[in-house]
């Protein structure tokens, strides 16, 4: 490994952390938190919305961040041999981190972009019964999100059995 892939991975590295990290974060710390901090529906549901609106924008950097240093990674991990990916266990592997990092983005944003706006708006203008259901939806989408995230992450400790 030259000095070039280890810098590259650590990056990649380092932004899994950050990205896996905080989003664990927000569900196991941030979310709880909310309801010790107050009663009020609307700001609690704002507090979290500011929070998760803030964290992504780090989130989109990161995720920009882990799939330019992954291409990078996958290039040398499969020797400059895209068959690899299909004839080698370790592509096989790669090759289904690669899927599940796809969905887990269409899940994560598709989420997002539907339903986070949403429930903010419905909190804004006060319909606390729909945002409740909506929010039931989402929050079953972001727990599939972290799901795919764990998975990603144990497919990645994987692939380093075949170094």
């Amino acid at each position: 490994m030259i000095l070039i892939d280890f810098i590259i991975l650590w990056i990649h590295v380092f932004s899994a952390i950050f990205f896996v990290g905080g989003s664990f974060f927000i569900w196991l710390v941030v979310v709880p938190a909310s309801f010790k901090i107050t009663d009020d529906e609307k700001m609690r549901t704002r507090i979290v919305g500011l929070i998760g609106k803030q964290f992504a924008l780090f989130t989109d950097i990161t995720l920009a961040i882990l799939i330019i240093t992954g291409i990078y990674n996958a290039t040398w991990y499969l020797d400059y041999d895209i068959s690899n990916l299909f004839d080698t266990a370790y592509g096989q592997t790669l090759l289904v981190k690669i899927i599940l990092v796809g969905v887990m983005i269409v899940v994560m944003y598709g989420n997002n972009i539907y339903h986070g706006k949403r429930i903010m708006a419905m909190a804004r203008e006060g319909r606390f019964d729909e945002m409740r259901r909506l929010r039931r939806w989402s929050h079953f989408f972001s727990y599939v999100t972290l799901g795919l995230l764990a998975a990603i992450t144990i497919l990645a400790v994987a692939l380093q059995f075949y170094l």
